[in-house]
């Protein structure tokens, strides 16, 4: 993932693959997405993870762990509850911020050490990105999908705080529609 989690721009790239990574496992209701470590190449390559080792079956287990961890975040219910479970995942990431650039971008801070194991470089940015959204007063950005049958996470970057729904294709389109036929029955 673009590992700029301290610039704006980075911390919303980072923010929207801590969403992605978070949706692909089980608590958010479609079982598990990352199941073989091919599926997890093929994440880091759509996520655009760079400066990470070849990933295993290893990476596969651990990453599992952190996305489990990460979804509490989103599931915290309480301010306090969010900051103990972000400071968790800090206190076990192996942070170490530098400023770099690479593939044509401008300089920005990588927070994980140079090719990390992939749980390492995830946790480190991931961690960052959520503490520094926290700090800025925008925890309630981070949210669970609406949809009463759905779990999935969303970050809502709306001007507003409006967003509700993790999908409004998904989500958002369904409610709406039932809403509208059960006021079409009730006529």
């Amino acid at each position: 993932m673009p590992d700029r989690a301290g610039s704006e721009h980075g911390r919303s790239h980072v923010l929207a693959s801590v969403v992605r990574l978070v949706n692909t496992g089980p608590e958010a209701g479609e079982g598990e997405l990352l199941d073989s470590v091919a599926r997890l190449r093929d994440f880091i390559a759509e996520a655009q993870v760079t400066e990470v080792r070849p990933p295993t079956g290893a990476d596969l287990a651990a990453l599992h762990e952190l996305r489990r961890r990460l979804y509490s975040v989103f599931a915290a219910s309480t301010m306090a509850d969010a900051v103990l479970r972000v400071n968790e995942i800090l206190a076990a990431a192996p942070i170490q911020p530098r400023l770099t650039t690479h593939d044509g971008r401008p300089p920005h801070l990588h927070f994980f050490p140079p090719y990390a194991t992939l749980t390492d470089h995830l946790a480190a940015d991931c961690a960052m990105a959520l503490s520094l959204l926290i700090a800025d007063g925008e925890r309630a950005r981070l949210r669970i999908c609406a949809a009463e049958d759905c779990s999935r996470v969303l970050y809502d970057e709306s001007r507003n705080r409006t967003r509700l729904y993790c999908d409004s294709q998904r989500c958002g389109n369904r409610l709406h529609a039932a809403a509208y036929r059960a006021r079409r029955r009730s006529v």
